[in-house]
């Protein structure tokens, strides 16, 4: 029987899930592969959804652990985000690139490209091939059509500025998978 990530797995502060989960299977109807590259995002973060108080559009932020946030970036590219952090905080780490394992024909399919590179190197690209929507918001991450696999080994893991944002950007809240050629963009430092 295979191991899962459960909810509990999400019940600690954003800087502490976000490493954490580089080399986590993602499978989202049995498509996907490893995580290698996440970004994190606090309350205090102006960056941050939550930074504002609760909406409509980011109110499972608010609720408990261990749940999806899907949003929509500048109105075209969907976005996942993990729901993490203690009660009465609102963090989530935003899943950024996945190393394609399984389901590649039929991620090629949904994004009309071949180049395994080119199937999740981005948050965008990311759900669009595992065919992630606003249905999938507020979903629990250990229920299907959700999987998270534990990882098996702890791997070498980067961290740096976070990217496609404007507020906070020097943080170094951007982790990956060291020298991994499926992350949307390089990164240099060592964690």
């Amino acid at each position: 029987m295979t191991a899962h990530v459960g909810r509990e797995f999400f019940a600690r502060t954003v800087h502490e899930v976000a490493p954490d989960l580089i080399g986590v299977t993602l499978l989202v109807d049995g498509v996907g592969g490893p995580i290698v590259e996440v970004e994190a995002y606090d309350q205090e973060d102006p960056a941050s959804h939550a930074f504002r108080g609760p909406t409509p559009r980011n109110a499972v932020m608010f609720g408990p652990a261990g749940y999806a946030y899907v949003y929509r970036s500048y109105g075209i590219h969907w976005c996942l985000n993990f729901v993490c952090g203690v009660p009465g905080r609102a963090e989530a780490v935003l899943v950024r690139a996945l190393l394609p394992e399984h389901g590649l024909e039929v991620m090629r399919a949904r994004r009309g490209v071949e180049a395994d590179r080119a199937l999740c190197s981005g948050p965008g690209k990311l759900c669009q091939a595992l065919a992630i929507t606003r249905e999938h918001d507020g979903l629990p991450l250990d229920q299907a059509p959700f999987e998270l696999r534990p990882r098996l080994e702890t791997p070498a893991i980067a961290n740096g500025p976070r990217i496609g944002i404007t507020r906070a950007a020097e943080l170094p809240w951007r982790y990956g998978l060291a020298g991994s050629p499926f992350l949307s963009r390089p990164l240099r430092g060592k964690r």
